[in-house]
């Protein structure tokens, strides 16, 4: 009888296969899904923008224990609460060679935040994550500018996610063209993309360094990173496990004792800042009921859940936000206990229990599936539905466009662990993350005052009563917030995870 880790073996060979032209000195990540596109102003998935940040640098960074750093800027002094002034670092180039300046960087803040600046009309679908941005200006020849309209505490919080591009080759190429073709200033440049297949990075030799905070400053260890895209987790484990790939991101919990004893393979974890949950369509003709919301709530066993599947490697949670983050506190729990979902889907006028159908991404689907069970057994009779990563943003997280489904097993990241880019996107009415279609003008009014507030225990105390909100309204199951799970090979050296999901590959090394 053959041995599961030849099995596994055998799967990857079928279902990874070595890419063409790969070297031994290659650094190949085994990637759950492909970038949307390369254009750093287009997109809103954290997954699109680490292959990205491999490619562009942003104004500032953040170190591996999340302490928000210089990168491109040299030095950040704030003028006023509304004015802050970055220092450019002299001497970065772009991958075509030409020096970057406080003009790119400019070009790159306006081209975000300015209605109609990506062309075309089109609005970059990151705006949101700049807040209230009342200018951009260049003083001094190397300085950059941002006055806000009002206080933002988060400003500097919120600059490590976006990345600066070069103007005269946005403005050559066009928001089509940048989607595909890239011109940045960080440790790797692209070679190539087979869509679908694998992105081809290699290191960018006149690089600056990157930021000083974060050693060792230079180029990239690297010849070349390969990011090899895998949506199904059994594929990721099992081109590991055969030496196909170096690391894998999203490692189901039930693979952490198999690669843990493999010779030649080790799991690395860091606390994650990603909220999971069910997103219930509140305009639908099921969820639109509290009481069915409630009963969906009372249905799961989180805790079973986190012990059994997730392996003890998550925390419960009973709002949307990490109790990491700024302003969380203590919620009131929701219980695990079918008997009172079935009495509540009688009283909501379901005695015989509802049908739905719940979406979610291949990369989570057996935890999906223990969810459905929960719910099935409950009255809740539920079947999953696998959908492709553009397709379910489309679906559910189209700003303003009713939603189409029952239910929806997701998540979203919090990298500033401030509840701003988290809260406001998933639970503000018609706000770009609010996949349940949940709209309450009270939370919208204060999760608005909250965002500019500059007390800092008037904030914290905001952010409280929307939570105490949200978890009475219950448009979502609030369920976990996991550990950041990485299967890494023992030839990889100088590489840790991060808190916010970024796979940083400058310092990496393959020995």
């Amino acid at each position: 009888m053959k041995t599961v880790q030849s099995l596994t073996m055998a799967t990857a060979m079928v279902l990874c296969p070595v890419l063409p032209g790969v070297q031994a000195a290659d650094l190949i990540v085994g990637f759950t899904i492909d970038a949307d596109t390369l254009d750093p102003a287009n997109h809103r998935k954290r997954e699109t923008e680490t292959i990205i940040r491999n490619i562009h640098d942003g104004i500032l960074t953040r170190d591996p224990d999340m302490r928000v750093v210089p990168e491109i800027a040299e030095s950040m002094t704030q003028v006023s609460p509304t004015v802050y002034d970055f220092r450019i670092r002299p001497g970065i180039k772009f991958h075509d060679g030409s020096e970057m300046t406080a003009e790119d960087v400019k070009f790159t803040l306006d081209r975000v935040t300015l209605e109609g600046a990506m062309g075309d009309g089109q609005t970059s679908p990151r705006q949101g994550l700049m807040g209230p941005i009342a200018s951009v200006e260049i003083v001094g020849g190397d300085t950059v500018r941002i006055t806000l309209k009002e206080p933002w505490p988060i400003l500097p919080a919120m600059l490590p996610n976006q990345q600066v591009v070069s103007k005269a080759f946005v403005e050559a190429n066009g928001s089509a063209g940048i989607a595909t073709a890239t011109n940045g200033t960080g440790p790797f440049k692209l070679a190539e993309w087979r869509k679908g297949d694998a992105i081809i990075l290699e290191r960018f030799d006149d690089y600056y360094g990157g930021a000083p905070d974060i050693a060792p400053v230079g180029a990239a260890c690297v010849d070349r990173v390969i990011f090899k895209i895998i949506p199904e987790s059994a594929s990721r484990v099992a081109a590991l496990l055969a030496g196909d790939v170096h690391i894998i991101n999203e490692l189901p919990t039930f693979s952490i004792a198999q690669v843990k004893a493999n010779e030649g393979t080790d799991v690395m974890t860091v606390n994650g800042t990603r909220s999971f949950f069910l997103a219930m369509n509140m305009q639908g003709e099921v969820f639109d009921d509290l009481k069915v919301r409630q009963a969906a709530a009372h249905a799961i066993d989180k805790d079973l859940i986190i012990d059994r599947i997730l392996d003890g490697t998550a925390a419960r949670i009973e709002g949307i936000l990490s109790p990491d983050a700024f302003g969380a506190s203590e919620l009131p729990a929701v219980s695990y206990d079918p008997e009172k979902v079935k009495v509540l889907l009688a009283e909501a006028g379901f005695p015989d229990g509802i049908d739905i159908t719940m979406d979610t991404e291949g990369a989570f689907k057996d935890t999906a599936e223990a969810i459905a069970s929960m719910l099935t057994n409950a009255g809740i009779r539920t079947t999953v539905a696998v959908g492709e990563s553009a397709q379910l943003t489309e679906k559910w997280r189209t700003a303003g466009k009713p939603k189409s489904g029952d239910m929806y097993f997701s998540s979203w990241g919090n990298g500033s662990l401030d509840p701003f880019d988290i809260f406001t996107p998933t639970h503000r009415t018609n706000d770009r993350g609010n996949s349940a279609g949940y709209s309450n003008p009270a939370l919208d009014a204060l999760l608005d005052a909250a965002a500019v507030e500059m007390d800092v225990d008037k904030r914290a105390g905001m952010y409280r009563e929307a939570e105490l909100m949200i978890n009475a309204d219950q448009p979502y199951v609030y369920l976990w917030v996991p550990q950041d799970i990485y299967g890494v090979s023992k030839r990889l050296s100088g590489w840790q995870p991060s808190a916010d999901s970024r796979i940083n590959l400058h310092d990496a090394c393959i020995n």
